[in-house]
């Protein structure tokens, strides 16, 4: 599987799904997209992993960084990491766990839960 990111808008959210392997060779990709996101003025941003199979250090470094820069502009970054999915379980998940900083991010395991701000019913 080639390596992507596309862009999707949900709603106030910029959505980028990633797909591949995320290591040194396309992490710069990720990166690049984030920063243009957030230079065009969206500070609301998912990060879509579920199809990512593979994730270095260099990518975790990526996330962490888009991390720094949306905190920096008042935003919120959330990422989307199934417990299920990319062919055994999310790769992404395990490696953020492994190293001790899954606890940094606003884990989602889907765009719906991802995308929806409502902090409860709107009627009791």
């Amino acid at each position: 599987m080639a390596f992507n990111v596309t862009g999707v808008e949900r709603g106030e959210w910029t959505v980028l799904r990633v797909s591949g392997e995320l290591d040194l060779m396309t992490s710069p990709v990720l990166r690049q997209r984030v920063h243009d996101v957030v230079a065009e003025g969206n500070h609301s941003l998912v990060v879509d992993l579920s199809d990512v199979f593979f994730c270095d250090s260099s990518g975790v470094g990526v996330l962490i960084a888009s991390r720094r820069l949306i905190r920096s502009c008042q935003g919120r970054l959330r990422l989307i990491l199934p417990d299920r999915g990319a062919e055994d379980g999310s790769h992404v998940n395990r490696v953020l766990g492994a190293l001790g900083v899954r606890r940094l991010f606003d884990v989602h395991p889907d765009l719906d839960a991802a995308t929806n701000d409502e902090a409860g019913p709107l009627s009791a």
